[in-house]
């Protein structure tokens, strides 16, 4: 069987997705780009008696590379050995944006590759006020126009019947100036390729891909000896090609009224006026943080009852003993604390998948872009930041619509910062514990408190990014340029999809690192070197002669979590923490709420003898632990363990550092090595560190 492979480029926005979904079916794999994150998408269908390998190519408006998605279509178009590189290139274009499309058309066809031109969405035509002269841009192009509309399928069989069209040689559009001519020619004598457009990308290019460092000298001596400059070359090119495009469809295209363009107007006066454009967005994202925590609670709580059922129905079958414990409490337990999680990333999917099929999106980026471009972030960064509120595990994988690479990873270095809801519970302990329930100009101080921790989630993120700026380099400038697109019903099976792709991906990548982590607590935390922990009821009993059968075993569970390999760690931690106004009791908090920073509340109340199901929504228990906790006295200072010196270091590490392993595990997949989630957990944790060091030396 033949195989023949059909890539599919075009511009965002314009369907190309939905586009890719229809021809395929279905029938592809989600994947990245060997060594780099950048999604690939591939997906076979047959056809006309053969069978085609189709390849969704990241969106683009020009061939020329200023990020990753940009560096992998280029690689592709331009590089034979390139295992992707097409036979044929499908462009997709939309009826408002033909200029842009026939561009990327003219640079695919420059670069010596046959290429069919695909006007997707046709059932906007008219409702558009266009009227196009089909055989004029046929002729035109020297190539076939084809007209589909992927939401319906309308078009879709005559596409497939032309994945074998061959277009002739194209003769090109494009002029070069006359003051480029000379250091083209010299690119030319030492790099004599296919065709003169893709000598011209070497010398247009500050870093081609596949060029040696030999030839990247060669080239920047070219353009030395010129006076010349890549960004003014690819900036002349540009201005040419839209100047001649532009003039050239003024006989090919008609344009009446445009309806649709008018309401997009009237829309955009109010989603992007200069003050409610921010406040219509900012209560969106209200909403939006609201659904993901109002919506995922009985879902997250449905998974909890399920993996708890299954754990009690593996218990009751399995006879006691290790075996036992590792497959209910670390392999159940840490799959359940995996699956948990999928609630969450799938609202917050759902809602920037509508956001990006509406358009609004485009919108958000403008609007926030200017706020945020002075701490090295992009307009696209807000919604990852605002959504960690919430969790910063789907706010992390939301960061794939962040072209850039370094504004990419400045944003999943500092979400983490921001207040997520996982640090609710310890809050709530630890104000409820240190700071008095007394009113401020009629306003509780303790909720004033709650206030301020998600404000310095807000100033860590952003004078995180601030610093890290400076160290991380670029090896593109980022520029804001796009067309925003016109407002669009959401296309519903594109929205599903890639709701399924992005739960799906965590489970399966994060959720590896997480079940292995998971595990390897629950053995520190279940076995001991010796018969303290094995034995613990005999030293309970000695020492504590007058207590009642359930206090011993209460105090059980403390003396083995005390003496079991967690134990040892969080007294071999000691030492570090002391600083800090802490003790061995709350280094094993610390360790132990690497699996969950909420994890932390239930370890102290396993330490502190009060079982590990207490719940701190119930008042009862809550103020059974607050009397515990208060009473319980630092072995190092002899004061109480939490006192307000103490109790504002610890509110302040958990503001700062990074005590979260699905968060670590989710950077390590986003951004393909240990690498960044290892420095992301050491200047986290150094931050945090600092921060509560100098609360408890300057307020002890």
């Amino acid at each position: 069987m033949n195989h023949k492979t059909i890539a599919l480029l075009g511009n965002p926005n314009v369907g190309k997705t939905s586009l890719f979904n229809r021809i395929t079916k279905l029938n592809q794999k989600v994947g990245n780009y060997p060594g780099i994150t950048v999604e690939k998408r591939a997906g076979t269908v047959k056809a006309n008696g053969k069978q085609y390998k189709i390849v969704d190519l990241p969106g683009t408006y020009t061939l020329f590379p200023n990020s990753l998605d940009e560096d992998v279509v280029f690689d592709i178009l331009s590089n034979p050995t390139q295992k992707d590189h097409p036979d044929l290139v499908v462009v997709v274009s939309e009826p408002t944006t033909l200029n842009r499309g026939i561009i990327l058309y003219q640079q695919v066809r420059e670069l010596g590759l046959p290429a069919i031109f695909v006007i997707n969405m046709m059932d906007e035509i008219e409702t558009k006020g266009l009227i196009i002269n089909h055989a004029a841009l046929e002729k035109y192009l020297q190539t076939k126009v084809l007209t589909t509309n992927a939401r319906t399928g309308k078009g879709i069989d005559n596409l497939l019947s032309h994945l074998d069209s061959s277009p002739g040689h194209y003769y090109g559009a494009l002029t070069l100036p006359e003051r480029y001519q000379d250091a083209l020619a010299e690119a030319k004598a030492l790099f004599p390729l296919e065709t003169e457009y893709k000598t011209w990308h070497l010398l247009a290019q500050e870093h081609p891909s596949g060029t040696s460092e030999q030839h990247l000298a060669q080239l920047a001596a070219i353009r030395t000896r010129h006076g010349l400059h890549t960004q003014q070359l690819q900036k002349d090119e540009a201005i040419l090609r839209h100047d001649k495009v532009d003039s050239d469809l003024e006989a090919i295209i008609q344009k009446s009224t445009n309806k649709k363009l008018a309401l997009t107007d009237r829309i955009d006066n109010l989603l992007m006026h200069p003050v409610l454009g921010y406040v219509i967005f900012f209560g969106l994202l209200f909403l939006i943080f609201q659904a993901i925590y109002y919506w995922s609670g009985p879902l997250m709580d449905g998974v909890d009852q399920l993996f708890a059922a299954l754990g009690d129905q593996a218990a009751a079958v399995m006879p006691e003993g290790p075996l036992s414990g590792l497959i209910v409490n670390g392999i159940i337990a840490g799959i359940g604390g995996i699956v948990i999680f999928l609630p969450q990333i799938a609202i917050l999917f759902l809602f920037i998948a509508i956001m990006e099929e509406t358009g609004y999106m485009s919108r958000v980026v403008f609007l926030m872009d200017r706020w945020l471009k002075p701490f090295g972030l992009n307009g696209k960064s807000v919604i990852p930041l605002m959504s960690g509120v919430a969790c910063a595990i789907p706010a992390i994988m939301s960061t794939r619509n962040i072209e850039n690479a370094k504004e990419r990873l400045l944003t999943i270095l500092v979400t983490p910062f921001m207040t997520c809801s996982a640090r609710l519970p310890i809050y709530i302990v630890i104000i409820g514990l240190v700071i008095p329930d007394d009113k401020v100009l009629g306003f509780s101080l303790q909720g004033i408190t709650l206030f301020v921790m998600y404000i310095l989630g807000v100033v860590g993120a952003l004078g995180a990014a601030l610093l890290l700026n400076g160290f991380i380099k670029s090896v593109r400038k980022s520029y804001l340029i796009f067309e925003l697109p016109t407002y669009k019903m959401p296309d519903w099976k594109n929205v599903l999809n890639t709701v399924w792709e992005k739960s799906s991906g965590f489970l399966i990548g994060a959720g590896k690192v997480i079940l292995a982590i998971s595990i390897i607590l629950w053995v520190l935390g279940n076995f001991g070197p010796n018969d303290r922990f094995s034995d613990p009821e005999k030293y309970i009993v000695q020492e504590n002669p007058h207590f009642t059968p359930e206090q011993v075993d209460n105090e059980i569970t403390a003396y083995r979590t005390e003496y079991s390999y967690l134990g040892y760690l969080g007294r071999g931690i000691e030492p570090v923490i002391k600083p800090l106004g802490y003790d061995w009791k709350v280094g094993i908090g610390l360790i132990a709420s690497f699996a969950a920073r909420e994890v932390f509340v239930g370890t102290v109340a396993v330490v502190y003898s009060l079982g590990e199901d207490l719940d701190i929504e119930d008042d009862s228990q809550k103020q059974t632990l607050f009397t515990r906790m208060k009473s319980e006295i630092n072995r190092n200072t002899g004061k109480p363990t939490y006192n307000f010196a103490s109790g504002i270091s610890l509110l302040l590490f958990y503001a700062f550092a990074m005590q979260c392993m699905a968060t670590i595990a989710v950077v390590r997949k986003e951004t393909g090595s240990w690498k960044w989630p290892l420095f992301q957990l050491f200047f986290m944790t150094g931050v945090a560190y600092i921060a509560a060091l100098i609360a408890y030396q300057v307020l002890k």
